[in-house]
C-alpha cells in the first residue's frame, strides 16, 4: 500500500500545481479558447458531450450485470472464466467511472466556483458553496473527471498505449474551455481525478488478483502483459 500512498501524492500535487499554475491566466485563457475560428468551437461541441458519466455509467454497469448474470449460468462452462474476466473488467470501469462521478459532484457542491459565463457578473474567482446550482459547479470539471476515469482505466489495463490515452482525454479536457463551460484549472483538477480513481481501483483489483498483479515495485500491471520496462 505505500507504493498506492506514494503515487497518490504525487498526483494531489500535480493537481495542486497545476490548479495553482493555471488559475492566474484562468479568465484570458477562457476567452481566447471561446474566441477560437467558429470551426474549432462547432468541433468541440461535438466531441464534449463523449465526456459524460450518465452513458458511461448506464452501459457498463448494464453489461456488467449481463456479463454477471451469464457466468453464473455458465458456473461449469468452459467459457465461465472468461466471462468472468470481462464481468470484472466492466466492474472495474463502472467502480473507477463511478467513484469519479460522486467525487467531483461532491467537490462542485462544496466548492460552488462560477462558471465562465458567469465571468463578467461576478470573475473567475468567485465562490458560492452549497447552492446546488449547475452555475456555480465549474470546480472541478466532471466532464474532465469522466474523460480521465474512463481512459485513465484504458491506460492501466493497456500501459503501452498511455500516450494515446491521456492525449484522449486531454482533448475532451480541452473541449470544455473552448466550448465555455470550464476555465484550465477546472479541466486539470477533473482529469487528474479521474486518473486517481482508475489508479486506486487497479491497486484494490490487484489485491485481489482481479486483471491486474503487482509488480515487483508494488505497481498494479495488468494480469495478462508482460512486465513494463
Amino acid at each position: 500500500m505505500r507504493r498506492f500512498f506514494v503515487s497518490s501524492g504525487w498526483i494531489f500535487a500535480a493537481t495542486l500545481v497545476l490548479v495553482l499554475v493555471f488559475i492566474p491566466f484562468d479568465p484570458i485563457l477562457s476567452q481566447r479558447a471561446q474566441a477560437l475560428p467558429e470551426k474549432i468551437v462547432v468541433f468541440n461541441k461535438a466531441i464534449t458531450d463523449f465526456g459524460t458519466f450518465r452513458w458511461m455509467l448506464y452501459s457498463t454497469g448494464l453489461l456488467a450485470i449481463i456479463a454477471y448474470v451469464t457466468a453464473r449460468g455458465l458456473a461449469t462452462s468452459s467459457h465461465a472464466s472468461r466471462i468472468r474476466t470481462i464481468w470484472r473488467l466492466l466492474l472495474y470501469f463502472f467502480l473507477t467511472i463511478g467513484t469519479a462521478s460522486i467525487l467531483v459532484h461532491l467537490l462542485k457542491f462544496v466548492i460552488g466556483r462560477a462558471r465562465p459565463e458567469l465571468l463578467m457578473d461576478m470573475g473567475a474567482y468567485s465562490l458560492t458553496p452549497f447552492t446546488g446550482d449547475n452555475l456555480y459547479e465549474s470546480f472541478p470539471s466532471g466532464h474532465s473527471a469522466a474523460a480521465g476515469s474512463f481512459f485513465g482505466a484504458f491506460l492501466m489495463l493497456i500501459p503501452r498505449f498511455r500516450v494515446v490515452f491521456m492525449g484522449l482525454a486531454l482533448v475532451i479536457g480541452v473541449s470544455r474551455v473552448i466550448v465555455g463551460a470550464h476555465y484550465p484549472s477546472d479541466v486539470a483538477a477533473g482529469l487528474l481525478l479521474g486518473t486517481w480513481t482508475a489508479m486506486a481501483f487497479a491497486f484494490l483489483f490487484a489485491r485481489y488478483q482481479w486483471l491486474f498483479r503487482f509488480d515487483e515495485t508494488g505497481w498494479p500491471h495488468p494480469k495478462n502483459a508482460a512486465p513494463s520496462v
